[in-house]
């Protein structure tokens, strides 16, 4: 009794806990989140750097964001998880009139409407949804626990308002974060017990309907990326993204050409090189061993985040902390995939490492409130 955490039970069920709450605080995932961020940021300096200017605008708003985000990380520790629960059960609301107001009067960039423009940073709803949705669907499988959650018209609220997110990023266009959505809240639903008809029958309508949504569905410049993926394209249009990167990674050998020594990085060959292909980047100036550390510290971090979660006793605080952290590792996996030439190229940045306001802050926010479930790992939810 005496190594429990003392706590006080307040009449919203919020938890003031005494200081020895942070002896669940888990060093390692947090060392690791920093470890990865300042490597972003060191490659997001070298693939903006130039002699007439050093230090690019893209640096500083980077490291001022992660300034901010490490904030963000310990105020998410503050709040009981399942006050940051009910938070996002209202919030998500306001995130899909977010997506709807960018679609009117969101700022417009490189083709795509996905931002809203706040003066000082651009926001870009659809990061918030990879946030606040897990909140809201868990939230509401705890509200309505009375019922069979195997039954599926349970779940009809939540597909309801996962179609009606993915449909107004798609509109935006971003396919990519569409995607990540998607299959978050498909993880999350398969782990309240959906149950594997839905995804048999979900297969099965989708393959029917694939010439569809090829024909009507995909923009142009989407079916060409497929079509690059499976061989074919102009090389010197369609397949640049993919070829320059391939160079890159190829022409950084076993321990790369050195920090700002990149060919393809400094000569521009390389496209979107602080954001989306960031790890061609790493690939080219630190080479296979630099991307053999930046794959083991992804898969440590990982590791430790699924070992915290298989540590909970309780059923929603681990579709919670689930939820919360499956779209960084699904965007992970399909950033390293497609510059690698493992999968098609989609508008994904690479957690933690890619330039990115909005998607820096809601996955240190993500990994915050994981860290808050992990440190109150003694708690269930009445």
């Amino acid at each position: 009794m005496e190594n429990l955490i003392i706590t006080t039970k307040l009449k919203d069920n919020s938890v003031l806990f005494d200081r020895r709450v942070f002896r669940y605080f888990d060093l390692i995932s947090f060392l690791i989140t920093v470890i990865l961020s300042c490597i972003g940021l060191l490659f997001v300096f070298s693939a903006t750097y130039s002699p007439e200017r050093p230090y690019s605008i893209f640096f500083f708003k980077q490291m001022y964001g992660l300034i901010a985000a490490l904030v963000i990380y310990f105020l998410c520790l503050i709040p009981d998880y399942r006050t940051w629960m009910r938070w996002g059960y209202v919030g998500y609301y306001g995130v899909i009139l977010l997506l709807m107001y960018t679609l009117i009067k969101g700022s417009i960039g490189m083709g795509a409407q996905r931002w809203i423009n706040l003066i000082f940073f651009k926001l870009q709803p659809s990061e918030l949804a990879k946030l606040l949705f897990p909140a809201w669907t868990v939230h509401y499988l705890h509200i309505h626990k009375n019922k069979s959650e195997y039954i599926f018209t349970n779940f009809l609220p939540i597909l309801t308002l996962l179609a009606i997110s993915c449909i107004l990023i798609l509109k935006q266009p971003d396919l990519g974060t569409a995607l990540i959505i998607a299959s978050s809240g498909l993880f999350i639903c398969w782990l309240a017990g959906i149950g594997k008809k839905f995804f048999i029958y979900g297969l099965l309508i989708t393959t029917i309907a694939a010439p569809f949504l090829w024909r009507y569905s995909l923009k142009s410049y989407q079916k060409n990326r497929v079509s690059v993926f499976l061989g074919m394209g102009d090389t010197k249009k369609d397949r640049y993204q993919r070829e320059q990167a391939m160079i890159a990674i190829g022409s950084g050998g076993f321990t790369g050409k050195g920090l700002l020594k990149g060919t393809q990085n400094k000569l521009r060959f390389l496209p979107e090189g602080r954001t989306d292909f960031i790890f061609a980047v790493l690939c080219e100036e630190w080479g296979l061993l630099g991307a053999l550390m930046i794959l083991s510290l992804y898969s440590i971090l990982f590791y430790r985040l699924f070992f915290i979660a298989s540590q909970l006793k309780d059923r929603y605080m681990q579709l919670f902390s689930l939820g919360i952290i499956i779209h960084i590792i699904f965007s992970s996996i399909v950033n390293i995939g497609m510059v690698l030439g493992l999968l098609p190229i989609v508008g994904i940045p690479l957690p933690l490492m890619s330039y990115g306001i909005s998607n820096l802050w809601i996955t240190f926010a993500s990994l915050g409130i994981f860290q808050n479930i992990a440190m109150q790992r003694t708690y269930y939810i009445e």
